[in-house]
């Protein structure tokens, strides 16, 4: 039996710090080599990325969460493309020789039918909303913290005066 093909034309993103990896999966009526490309993942590089999948009429993208990497490419991405962020634990290639254009590959096959789960992502606005507080608050704690410590400084020193 076999797997019912949900995406005729689909990629699979494996997600680095210093590149990103992107394999097209194409289905018409017989399965098509990938096409696959390495891309730079600054502002650049991603608008190129895009540019690769519209030339070639893909508007499905798979991407491993990997750490905040996929974060620049979600936002390059997500007006253009239905993007799916899978966890790295349900697209983890099986061992032996792996290699980023392998991974690629596996989750654009995943992909292609439709196996992998995606995670939640909160629109646009509820996600920069969401940065601006925790950024309020690592400045809040920060001010705290070292309002704390001037507070102690004052205090110590006039003790160490004294005790000479």
């Amino acid at each position: 039996m076999a797997l019912k093909i949900v995406y005729q034309i689909c990629c699979g993103v494996d997600v680095h710090k210093t590149f990103v990896v992107a394999s097209i999966a194409s289905t018409n009526k017989q399965v098509l080599p990938p096409k696959r490309h390495r891309f730079s993942p600054f502002t650049q590089g991603l608008k190129e990325l895009l540019q690769w999948l519209l030339d070639n009429h893909c508007k499905n993208v798979c991407m491993e969460s990997t750490g905040k990497y996929w974060i620049p490419i979600y936002n390059v991405l997500e007006k253009d493309c239905n993007i799916v962020l899978a966890h790295p634990k349900y697209v983890k290639a099986s061992r032996g020789k792996k290699t980023d254009k392998k991974d690629a590959k596996w989750i654009a096959d995943l992909f292609k039918h439709d196996l992998v789960a995606g995670s939640f992502i909160p629109p646009a606005d509820i996600r920069h909303l969401r940065d601006l507080i925790r950024y309020r608050f690592k400045l809040t704690c920060l001010f705290l913290y070292s309002s704390k410590y001037s507070l102690l400084i004052i205090l110590i020193q006039p003790l160490i005066l004294l005790n000479k």
